[in-house]
């Protein structure tokens, strides 16, 4: 289990015995997104430095830092095959980061506000952001273009989720509304 810290690290926990096992140190702000890779081996992580590190689970060593965003990242995301991992920031932008040669090898501009959370869909062909400009964007990682923009908020996109099938999203908000989305039409399927 990890967790990204106000202290400005990210910290690595054995949930059987709620112990912390290890502290990840080389952010100079806030931590605000942690995430493993598929196989556990690395973790990815995003922080109010503008910066995106990629850790070595076992050992705790950084292995690279990805810079580029102009603002605090929110979130980050591993792709589907553990090689590339998108970033979501205060700077409007999505952007995707080659892990074997740490180029940012694309950004994806649309959000007219702060993007506060990106996933990849199940097939990878897809990376879905949410914003504070209220809207689901649904990117293609092929090309880069916006496929779709899903309105249907009134306040910040905080959470977007796939089922594992990837015929629908879910999309948490700001203010504690959840729907349900078709991801190929963009219609909204169910508002629990």
């Amino acid at each position: 289990l990890a967790s990204a810290s106000d202290d400005n690290t990210v910290k690595l926990w054995n949930p059987a015995t709620d112990e912390c096992i290890r502290t990840l140190k080389g952010h100079e702000e806030s931590v605000r997104s942690v995430v493993y890779s598929a196989d556990g081996q690395r973790l990815s992580s995003g922080s109010f430095d503008r910066t995106v590190r990629l850790w070595n689970s076992a050992t705790g060593d950084c292995i690279q830092t990805f810079e580029g965003h102009k603002s605090s990242v929110w979130s980050v995301a591993y792709s589907l095959d553990g090689k590339q991992i998108a970033s979501g920031s205060s700077d409007e932008t999505v952007r995707i980061w080659d892990l074997v040669t740490g180029d940012c090898i694309r950004i994806l501009e649309g959000h007219k506000n702060s993007t506060w959370s990106v996933v990849y869909s199940p097939d990878g062909q897809q990376i879905a952001s949410g914003s504070s400009d209220t809207t689901v964007r649904l990117w293609s990682t092929t090309t880069g273009e916006c496929i779709r923009t899903i309105k249907g908020y009134e306040n910040s996109l905080r959470v977007l989720v796939y089922a594992p099938r990837g015929n629908q999203l879910a999309s948490g908000s700001y203010n504690i509304t959840m729907k349900l989305w078709n991801p190929a039409t963009g219609d909204c399927i169910q508002t629990p």
